[in-house]
């Protein structure tokens, strides 16, 4: 069963305008960070730097309201499912994924439309063609595009069932107590003529302090600072991917790790998306924090990331990785690959390996539980 959390404090910390002599606008519109605190009080919960938040959401109520009026049913019409009778709005509140399409629900569409257009994107031949419809429609665009009749009770069965949402924990129970902290990008975009939003971001962006959330603890264990708090970590986190070192540092520094924390961060602008800019300077002058690497890939003509920086300071890092150093990933799959093969390179550059010994290099340390990547 999900703990009801308040919300103690939620704060955007992305997106800052500076129009002042000198300076673009640099906030791209619509995109935000939000920092979220929760209160863990009286739920038994407990929690370990590296593991993820899991939040049962609701769908935003306008998206609820578009699709009833698009279908034009009935939102308080009570519909059992199994052995569970709930209003209509509700089911698709709570229960049914409305921002993530899915291939039997389009099919399902396709057949009630009939529409050769919809039918045609489904073909085997037309992968590229559906990965695209998948990538930026959600239900209500396809309802909008190819309209159709659906009853209630084969809307909620074509529907995929609403799952939780999991975000990495950005905290330290050893220096936050019973709270448990988030960081969480706001999906808002403009697509079809209307505004979307992210379901999870959405409903969590949508809290004010004091409102609950339903949440649990999804343990990772993969991904954990070292047992030996002697070792050096090397922590890779660009946009939110940062949040779970943001833990790891709070969690080193209240164990007295003597081990050294070198942490590689990347975003689009210095001026609009440098997550806990302050924390980290404040963490490298306690000691807390040895190194801070920083890519923004927007803020000069060539675009730098993370993976430059890693290559940048190449020997350096290798001398970690030498020395018996841990290294974790986070953030996007994409950045995952790249940072692997900035990787790749240095091992063999630095350590006068051929591509397959880095590899194995490289598989040797995660075997050792020294290379942790958490991806999506």
């Amino acid at each position: 069963q999900p703990f009801a959390a308040e919300l103690l404090s939620t704060q955007i910390i992305s997106g800052r305008d500076f129009k002042g002599p000198g300076f673009r606008v640099y906030a791209t519109p619509g995109k935000r960070v939000r920092h979220l605190e929760f209160s863990l009080e009286g739920s038994g919960l407990s929690y370990e730097p590296g593991d993820a938040l899991g939040i049962r959401h609701r769908n935003p109520p306008a998206l609820v309201d578009a699709v009833l009026q698009t279908l034009q049913l009935d939102g308080d019409a009570a519909v059992t499912v199994g052995e569970e009778t709930l209003a209509l709005n509700a089911w698709l509140a709570t229960q049914r994924e409305l921002t993530k399409l899915s291939r039997p629900f389009l099919t399902a569409h396709a057949e009630r439309a009939g529409t050769q257009e919809l039918q045609a994107l489904l073909a085997p031949t037309q992968t590229a063609g559906l990965a695209a419809l998948l990538a930026d429609h959600q239900v209500i665009d396809v309802l909008r595009r190819w309209p159709a009749d659906w009853d209630h009770a084969g809307l909620l069965a074509a529907l995929r069932p609403l799952t939780p949402r999991l975000y990495s924990i950005a905290s330290s129970r050893k220096r936050v107590g019973d709270e448990v902290h988030l960081t969480v990008d706001e999906v808002t975009y403009q697509a079809h003529g209307h505004a979307h939003l992210g379901s999870a971001s959405g409903f969590l962006a949508a809290l004010a302090e004091g409102d609950t959330a339903p949440v649990y603890i999804e343990p990772n264990e993969r991904f954990r600072v070292p047992a030996d708090s002697d070792r050096d970590i090397l922590m890779i986190g660009p946009g939110t991917g940062v949040a779970p070192f943001r833990g790891f540092v709070q969690e080193r520094a209240e164990t007295g790790a003597k081990g050294r924390n070198w942490l590689f961060f990347g975003a689009q602008h210095f001026n609009t998306d440098f997550l806990y800019q302050a924390e980290w300077q404040l963490a490298l002058q306690r000691g807390e924090l040895h190194a801070l690497e920083v890519a923004f890939s927007r803020d000069q003509a060539e675009k730098l990331y993370v993976q430059h920086r890693l290559r940048a300071r190449g020997a350096e890092v290798h001398a970690w990785l030498q020395g018996g150093a841990h290294v974790y990933v986070c953030g996007a799959t994409s950045m995952g690959k790249d940072v692997h093969a900035a990787l790749l390179d240095i091992v063999a550059t630095h350590g006068a390996l051929d591509a397959e010994a880095a590899a194995a290099y490289l598989t040797q340390l995660q075997v050792e539980g020294r290379y942790a990547r958490d991806v999506y």
